[in-house]
Parts: structure tokens; C-alpha cells; sequence
């Protein structure tokens, strides 16, 4: 075997040594003897805590020949590896509002690692830090991409789904849902914990951008991550200050339709402590409308007759969102940080629907109208605590983490109209406690062992009751009902990565157990499930080169319903086209199998992966005949179900391009075809067995691209389109949908200020448009949760300037080969 190597070794460099010589003249073929590069690796930390510095700059300079030259940045892990010929050189690392070190005359004979190198922050930057980070940019890594939210026009002013609506692989609907890859089977993670909120869409409308320092979308999480999400994980990690002094940043804004908004960030770094707050304020009011237009059928397939529904609506929400905590560096090596986190929501919705009904031949033959006027009010409050003790400088660490808060949402709505007068009574309690430990334990060269424990534990009430007002009782428990739901996860995990030459491994398994109680109260509907269920998780990389890599991933994943999957509670805004929420449905499991590539240039970063997801028990929404009619008119549910199986393969690629200085394009695109097989069978209000195949192919696409140009007088300009493919299913398709904003920004007050306008769906073209084929119904609908919306924001930053140059490498998105997966 070391024969075999040695005539292998022997064999490439002669080919070198003739390639080089091919390209000289005849008298230097003599004399000129091909170069060795040598490896030069190191690691670069903050001197008082001892995190690593992720793009510190490393140049390394030949004093006697000014073309010998060499470079590079360092990874997450402030780790660098560079490439340069033997040699005596003048090394440098830099990195913003930080000392620069340099080495003089370093003798490089061979190759070796300069160790850790750590860097002191520049006192006399303390009072005008540069901010870093300013611009938003697209990080592409090998397991996950990185949005670092900077000073990004479209979303000035606005909020987290602002954010995540311009995050590659990531989509939010007109409702707020978000889903990744084109689907909604995803887990939403803030600072690496799940969400405690009772409505997810909205509480991400609570907290204002500027509180977010960056968003991780994970689309095949390791061990280490929580196995709920079958499509993968989005993390928000909230900013928490990094640089020392007292410095801040203060948003106002406002919009039309009639909007207002402000917030603030601030922060205080000592030495030893480091104390942040990000508080907000804002009202907001949106327009929508919708209209579904039925057509009712006679069992021989005749019209019988027709239906037309308009709908106006009008959401007014006044949010106050506030985040405060410190960080105590109790030694050089242990930290400790507590946080509170409080929102509060209040809101009233105007839902107004005409009904025009028509015979079989289109004559008019009745109208109404059913007025929803309903009003909310929810309090979230959570406390999260964290502990790090590093017990060196080669990432040997412990890591605790706990967090308890509880959630009231409360909404209460009247519903008039004729023929009766309905009130509506929806009342949810949840609290949520978690606990969390990870120890990590990297030995020898390019070893690192970890393992954990995680426990989740909740429960919620939730009452809802439909009261009719001359009666002053609830209708029946059809459309009321009272549920008790708790939950009950514990978890273990461990993995294992090494690195072998050009491979990078990393083997994982988690162990969920998880009990889940759901009781209806009004209905004596009591079921408890248990259920404990192993993870596994494989990651595999080949580094090609420094600029390129392969990766080939597989995890098991599980999808527990939650949110509007669970909640019994009818909408009840129409009384013949209604939505609820099913508690008795069962967790969904995914085999995830992902082949992705990276290759990086000076100007571009392209990044595609090929994925392939088998999930059983799939959740899917569905359209059922309850039996039951209003005024002649039947009633349709529409409601979730566990079906059979789904198959999805798709293909996605993001491109980030610098064609120029003042012009960057960043670009994602989705493909994807999906498989649905499974029979359906249920009872309606006269308890008659109906059984529905959903056996359904569909292909669809998604894509985005952002632009941005600096225009002349320091104008940046804006532009985000994108467009989501038609989609078919068992029972209709959903049209395509464009959608595109557009910004523009001037700094003022010499760089200390920002003015930036955006507008939001510019054409009003973001509408939800589907076509729905029953038994006996068939019906077109659209719906419009926001219409178009217009906002100027001032930003003015304190004891900050904006940067007037990005201590970035030149391409943005780089990144250190051979960092394990996950």
C-alpha cells in the first residue's frame, strides 16, 4: 500500500514538474524547480471570552518580493487554513473594531499552525464603533444557509415575517404560514428554542426586524437539533450586542394603509457584563378581501344552483414587544445569560361577507350577509436562561439551557346577520416549560464527540363556544368545544464526526419519548397517546478543493400537529364554508435524503442540492359535505387529516452573484414533484360513512431573486420578485402566485441616519386563487389576507457608524471547507 502511494506521489508530481517546465523558455527549464505549498492553519478568538472570530482576515506578505502574497478569512469556528509558498513573511490578522496582530519576519520553511491567536478590541473605537455586519448577505454553508439581517430596505420598519419572506429556500403565504421548500411541515426555533406561541403566523408579526441578528434554515437537521419538522428546522437568533460602550439604534416608521411603528436596540458591554434590550411598538391595519363563487350539483351532475360570496376585511393589531437581558462573563471561561421575553397583542377584525344566491338558470333569487366583528388580546411572557462553560480553546464545552412562560390569546367575536345573531367565545391557555443540556468534546485531529438530554413539557386549554343570542347557550358541540392538551417530549441524543483526509463524517442518533393527552370536554372525548421513536442521522462531505464541496445527508424526522392543525375551534366568519381544526390527529414520519454541491468564485457563490422526502400519515387539508345545510345551502368543512403517504423529490439551487461594486443578485430556485396515495373515510352531522380517494401527482416551482444597486448620490435601490407555481391536488389546484417589493434608501446625518421607503407587493398581486371539485360542489375562491402596502422608516444609530468598508472577504459567502454537517 505505501508502494502503491509512493509511485502515486512520484507519478503527479513529474506531471507537475513537466507542466510547469512546458511553460518556460528553454534556459529556464534548467534552473526552475517546482513550487511545494505549504499549509499554514491557526485559530482566531476574542481575547476576553474566547469565542471564535468568524471572518477575521489573515494576509501574509513577503517583505523582499511584493508579489508574493497570500490570504484568507476564518471559518465559524475562527479557524483558517492557507495555502503559500516557503518563505519569510510579515503575518497579519485583522478583524473589525479589533487590534490587528502582526508577526514580522516569520521563517516558513514547512508547513505548521500558528496556534491560537487572540485579538483585543480597540479601546479607542469605543465611543464610534463600526457596526458589523451592516449589509444583509447570504451565507451558504454546507449543511444550512445563513440570512445575517443587516441593513435590509424591504424589511426597515417591518417585522420577523418581513425577514423570513426573503430568506433563500423560505416562503410566507398572505396568512403568515411559513413554509420551507414549498412546504408548511416545518419547526420554528427563536435562539435555538422552539416557538412557545399559541399562533405562530402571528407572533412572528410581533417582533420587529431589527431585533433579529440572523436566520439558519436547516433543511436536514442532525442529532443534535429537535426531530419535529419534517421538512427541516428555521432557527432566529435574536441579536444580543457585541460591542463594548453603550451604543443603540432607534426605528420610526410609518405606512399606508395607516401604519406606525417604533423600536428600539440597545446595548451595554463591560468587561464582565453585557446588557441588551430590543423593545417595539407598532399598529398596524390591514386590508384584505376574498370571494368564493359555488356552483351546487343534483346527483345526476345537473346545476342546481349557484352561490357567490364576497368578502372585505379588515385586521387592526397594536403590538408591544420587549426582550431584556444580560450577560455575565463570570470567568474568562463561563457565561452565563438570562433573558425576559413579553408581548402583548390586541386587535380587532372586521369581516364582512355579501352572499348573492342564484337558481339553476342564474336568476337571482335571494342575497344576506353575515357581519363578524370580533376583538383579541394575548400576552406571551418567557424567561430563557443559558450557561456556557468552555473548558478550552478547542471547542470542549457544556451548555445548559431552560425556559419556562406561559400564553394567553383571547379573542371574542359577534357574528350578525340574518336570520340570528351569534356570539363567539375562543379563550387559550398554554405554558410550556424546556430544559436542555449538550456537551461537547472534540479530541485528537479532527475527532468531536457530543451528547445531550432535552425535555419539553406543556400544556394548553383551550374553550371555544358559538352562543346564540336569543337562546344565551352554546349551539351544540359541533361548532363548540373545549380542549385539554398536554404534551409530554423527553430526548437523548449523541453523535459522533472525525475527519479523514478529504472526508468529514458525522453519525448521529436521537431518542424522542413522547406522551400526548387530548381531551374534549364537551364531547367526553378522551385519548391518550404514547409513542417513543429513534432518529438517526448521517452526514458525509468531500471537499473537492477549498472552493468547491460535495455532501450526501439522511435524518429521520417526526411532525406532531400543532397550532391550527389542533384547535377545534370553528371559524365560523361563513356559516356555509367553514374551517377546523382536527385534535385527533397522529404525527407524521420523514426519511429525508439530501445530495447537495457548492462551488464558490471570486464573484459567485452557487449552491444546488437534490432532496428526496418519504412521509407516511402525511397531514394535508382537506374539503368535506358535512350533511348539514344553512338556508337550503350545504355546509362545507374544511379540515386537516392524516392520509396515507407523500412523496417528494425536488431539486434547488441559490446563486449569489457580484457582477459589479454597485450591483448584487442573489437568486433561489425551487423544483419539486409530489406524490399523495391514501383513502379517507369519516362521518357527517347524519352519521353517514363517506370515503374520499386522494390519490394525487402534482408539480410545481418556486423562485426568487433580489437585487440590489447602489445609485448615483449614494441611493441604494431594492428589488425583491417572486413567483409560486400552480399546484394540483385531489380535490382542485392551486393557481401560481407573483409578488414583488421594491425599496430605496439615503443615508443622512453623516452615515448616523437612514431614510428607506419600501412597498410591498407593488402590483397587489399576491393572492391566493384556487379551483375546489366535490361530490356536489364545485367552486373557485380567492383570497387576499394584505393588500399593497407603503413604509418609511428612519433609522438613527448612536455611538455607531455605518461602515464605509466591509472587512469581508472578497466573496461573501465563503466559507472554510471540512466544518462537520449539522
Amino acid at each position: 500500500m505505501k508502494k502503491t502511494k509512493l509511485i502515486a506521489s512520484f507519478i503527479l508530481l513529474l506531471v507537475s514538474y513537466l507542466n510547469f517546465a512546458q511553460g518556460q523558455r528553454p534556459d529556464q527549464q534548467q534552473i526552475l524547480q517546482p513550487t511545494t505549498k505549504l499549509k499554514i492553519t491557526g485559530k482566531v478568538v476574542e481575547k476576553v471570552s474566547k469565542q471564535p472570530l468568524e471572518y477575521a482576515t489573515i494576509t501574509f506578505k513577503n517583505p523582499t518580493n511584493p508579489k508574493a502574497i497570500a490570504g484568507g478569512i476564518t471559518n465559524a469556528k475562527g479557524e483558517f487554513d492557507v495555502q503559500v509558498e516557503p518563505g519569510i513573511y510579515d503575518v497579519t490578522v485583522e478583524f473589525i473594531s479589533f487590534k490587528p496582530i502582526q508577526i514580522k519576519q516569520k521563517d516558513i520553511q514547512k508547513s505548521l499552525s500558528l496556534g491560537m491567536i487572540a485579538l483585543d478590541e480597540d479601546a479607542s473605537q469605543l465611543n464610534e464603533v463600526v457596526v458589523r455586519a451592516e449589509k444583509s448577505t447570504v451565507e451558504i454553508k454546507l449543511d444550512k444557509k445563513v440570512y445575517n439581517v443587516g441593513q435590509d430596505m424591504i424589511v426597515k420598519g417591518g417585522t420577523v415575517s418581513d425577514v423570513l419572506d426573503n430568506v433563500p429556500s423560505v416562503s410566507v403565504d398572505t396568512e403568515g404560514n411559513v413554509s420551507l421548500r414549498g412546504s408548511d411541515n416545518i419547526r420554528i426555533l427563536i435562539d435555538g428554542r422552539p416557538s412557545n406561541a399559541i399562533n405562530i403566523a402571528e407572533a412572528l408579526r410581533q417582533i420587529p426586524a431589527d431585533a433579529i441578528d440572523k436566520v439558519e434554515v436547516i433543511t436536514n437537521p442532525s442529532a443534535r437539533y429537535d426531530a419535529e419538522g419534517g421538512s427541516g428546522l428555521i432557527n432566529i437568533v435574536l441579536k444580543k450586542g457585541k460591542n463594548q460602550g453603550l451604543n443603540g439604534t432607534f426605528i420610526a416608521s410609518t405606512g399606508i394603509p395607516e401604519t406606525y411603528g417604533l423600536s428600539g436596540n440597545l446595548n451595554y458591554k463591560t468587561e464582565k457584563f453585557n446588557f441588551f434590550t430590543t423593545t417595539g411598538y407598532n399598529y398596524r391595519t390591514n386590508e384584505g378581501g376574498g370571494l368564493t363563487n359555488s356552483t351546487y350539483l343534483n346527483e345526476d351532475g345537473s346545476i342546481k344552483s349557484y352561490l357567490d360570496e364576497s368578502r372585505d376585511t379588515q385586521r387592526l393589531r397594536k403590538g408591544l414587544s420587549s426582550r431584556v437581558g444580560a450577560e455575565w462573563a463570570i470567568t474568562p471561561t463561563a457565561f452565563w445569560t438570562n433573558a425576559i421575553n413579553y408581548q402583548k397583542n390586541t386587535g380587532h377584525d372586521y369581516d364582512l361577507i355579501n352572499y348573492s344566491a342564484f337558481d339553476a338558470n342564474h336568476a337571482f333569487t335571494s342575497d344576506s350577509y353575515r357581519l363578524n366583528n370580533a376583538n383579541s388580546d394575548s400576552k406571551n411572557v418567557e424567561f430563557t436562561s443559558n450557561f456556557i462553560k468552555n473548558f478550552n480553546e478547542n471547542g470542549h464545552k457544556l451548555t445548559l439551557d431552560g425556559s419556562i412562560s406561559k400564553n394567553n390569546d383571547d379573542n371574542n367575536g359577534i357574528v350578525s346577520g340574518s336570520p340570528q345573531l351569534d356570539k363567539t367565545l375562543n379563550n387559550q391557555v398554554q405554558n410550556q416549560f424546556q430544559i436542555q443540556a449538550d456537551y461537547v468534546l472534540p479530541f485528537g485531529k479532527g475527532n468531536q464527540f457530543e451528547a445531550g438530554y432535552k425535555g419539553n413539557f406543556s400544556d394548553l386549554n383551550n374553550e371555544y363556544y358559538v352562543n346564540n343570542d336569543a337562546q344565551g347557550s352554546a349551539i351544540d358541540g359541533y361548532l363548540s368545544n373545549t380542549l385539554q392538551y398536554k404534551e409530554k417530549i423527553n430526548a437523548l441524543y449523541t453523535q459522533y464526526g472525525f475527519k479523514k483526509g478529504k472526508f468529514s463524517y458525522l453519525f448521529g442518533l436521537r431518542w424522542e419519548d413522547t406522551t400526548i393527552e387530548v381531551n374534549l370536554l364537551d364531547t367526553n372525548n378522551f385519548n391518550t397517546k404514547k409513542y417513543n421513536n429513534f432518529f438517526p442521522s448521517t452526514f458525509i462531505s468531500y471537499e473537492i478543493s477549498n472552493q468547491s464541496n460535495l455532501t450526501a445527508s439522511y435524518s429521520k424526522r417526526i411532525s406532531r400537529p400543532r397550532g391550527r392543525f389542533m384547535n377545534p375551534a370553528t371559524n365560523y366568519a361563513s356559516n356555509v364554508n367553514i374551517f377546523r381544526g382536527n385534535p385527533d390527529l397522529d404525527p407524521s414520519m420523514t426519511d429525508k435524503y439530501d445530495f447537495g454541491f457548492i462551488k464558490r468564485w471570486s464573484k459567485v457563490t452557487f449552491n444546488t442540492s437534490a432532496y428526496f422526502e418519504n412521509t407516511t400519515d402525511v397531514f394535508t387539508f382537506v374539503r368535506l359535505q358535512t350533511g348539514e345545510e344553512v338556508n337550503g345551502v350545504p355546509v362545507i368543512l374544511s379540515t386537516p387529516i392524516n392520509l396515507g403517504k407523500e412523496q417528494k423529490m425536488g431539486f434547488e439551487f441559490t446563486l449569489n452573484y457580484t457582477p459589479f461594486k454597485w450591483w448584487k443578485l442573489n437568486s433561489n430556485f425551487n423544483l419539486f414533484n409530489v406524490k399523495t396515495t391514501g383513502d379517507y373515510t369519516y362521518k357527517d352531522a347524519n352519521n353517514l360513512a363517506i370515503t374520499q380517494n386522494f390519490d394525487n401527482t402534482t408539480f410545481s416551482w418556486f423562485a426568487r431573486i433580489n437585487s440590489k444597486v447602489t445609485l448615483p448620490y449614494k441611493i441604494d435601490w431594492q428589488t425583491t420578485a417572486m413567483y409560486n407555481g400552480p399546484q394540483t391536488s385531489a380535490q382542485g389546484k392551486d393557481l401560481g402566485q407573483f409578488g414583488a417589493n421594491i425599496a430605496f434608501s439615503k443615508d443622512i446625518l453623516k452615515e448616523k441616519g437612514t431614510l428607506a421607503l419600501n412597498v410591498s407587493d407593488i402590483f397587489n398581486s399576491r393572492i391566493m386563487k384556487k379551483y375546489t371539485y366535490l361530490e356536489n360542489v364545485n367552486s373557485y375562491s380567492e383570497m387576499q389576507f394584505r393588500k399593497r402596502q407603503i413604509n418609511l422608516s428612519f433609522t438613527y444609530r448612536f455611538n455607531k457608524k455605518k461602515a464605509e468598508r466591509e472587512k469581508q472577504p472578497k466573496n461573501e459567502n465563503q466559507e472554510g471547507g471540512g466544518e462537520f454537517p449539522g
